[in-house]
């Protein structure tokens, strides 16, 4: 399932790989490689295989039990947390980044329930707080993040789990870069920058001007 998903990425793009000129994420970690979830809303094909794998992801863990919304994350969480709130014939709400007026979400909360938060993809996790603790300042329960991608070496899934929140992720970069390889995408420089950043990502980051935590 992980590789499926892993390839899925591929087909639609949403993969960049650098040797030279790192890129630098909101979180101010620099890598040489860098995913653009958001593409995926234009492949219909890929977005609801995606879909059908998360909910089974989600179903196995125990996470759709008792749930009773799905939320989803300005911006790029929002088309995702709609497809699958459609699927389970839930509410849906969406969480900005900041409150606009008085209001951070749209969409009804219910007071003690139980609510999914989606989006797009998850590096090192601190942003997702925000969104987790407006969510709860309504009077929502969180306890599980769904997201399609993981960079699975940034430290999300712990930070996150310090906050009573499992993050559930279709793949990472070491899956990535395991069909990348696989299908001789990218050149040889690349994959091995790629995979020196996987081997020790902080001290990769901080050598290339970024943070290592």
């Amino acid at each position: 399932m992980r590789r499926q998903a892993a390839g899925w990425l591929l087909d639609a793009g949403c993969v960049d790989a650098r040797t030279t000129d790192p890129f630098r994420l909101p979180s101010g970690w620099t890598t040489p490689v860098y995913m653009d979830g958001s593409r995926l809303i234009s492949f219909p094909t890929i977005r609801r295989e995606l879909m059908k794998q998360g909910l089974q992801r989600l179903l196995d863990a125990g996470a759709l039990q008792g749930l009773s919304g799905v939320a989803g994350g300005e911006s790029s969480g929002i088309a995702f947390a709609a497809w699958l709130a459609e699927k389970m014939d839930l509410p849906l709400q969406y969480v900005r980044k900041r409150a606009v007026g008085v209001r951070q979400i749209e969409g009804v909360v219910e007071q003690g329930g139980k609510v999914l938060l989606v989006d797009d993809m998850v590096s090192a996790g601190q942003y997702k707080l925000s969104f987790i603790d407006a969510l709860r300042a309504e009077g929502a329960r969180v306890e599980d993040l769904f997201v399609v991608f993981d960079y699975g070496c940034l430290g999300a899934a712990p930070v996150l789990q310090q906050h009573g929140v499992r993050v559930h992720a279709l793949c990472d970069w070491r899956d990535v870069l395991e069909q990348a390889r696989a299908r001789g995408q990218f050149s040889d420089a690349a994959l091995q920058t790629w995979e020196e950043f996987l081997q020790a990502p902080a001290e990769w980051s901080i050598a290339h001007g970024g943070v290592g935590q």
